[in-house]
């Protein structure tokens, strides 16, 4: 499973005007801050917090077990609420 990548599918990046794949890119910075966040003051997050971030579906990250990385972050699975299920991520280097 991989992330999902930020042009449109069947689009190659590089065939973006570069306006655009700067757009795209600050979009991921703020998404990549957003996640620092998240982990620096250790808030949890339920499933669909965590797909969105990841801009993947729910059931992907579901799936993945209770424990794993994604980027700079190792990802755990902290309990469940009612039908919820909160993460919480650790900034890993």
């Amino acid at each position: 499973m991989t992330d999902s990548t930020i042009s449109h599918p069947g689009e190659a990046s590089e065939d973006l005007p570069r306006e655009i794949r700067v757009a795209q890119l600050r979009s991921q910075v703020e998404t990549l801050r957003i996640a620092d966040e998240i982990a620096s003051q250790s808030y949890l997050i339920t499933s669909a917090e965590l797909a969105d971030l990841m801009d993947v579906n729910a059931s992907a990250v579901t799936s993945r077990g209770e424990n794993w990385v994604w980027r700079n972050w190792q990802v755990s699975r902290v309990r469940r609420e009612g039908n919820q299920i909160l993460w919480q991520l650790e900034r890993i280097d």
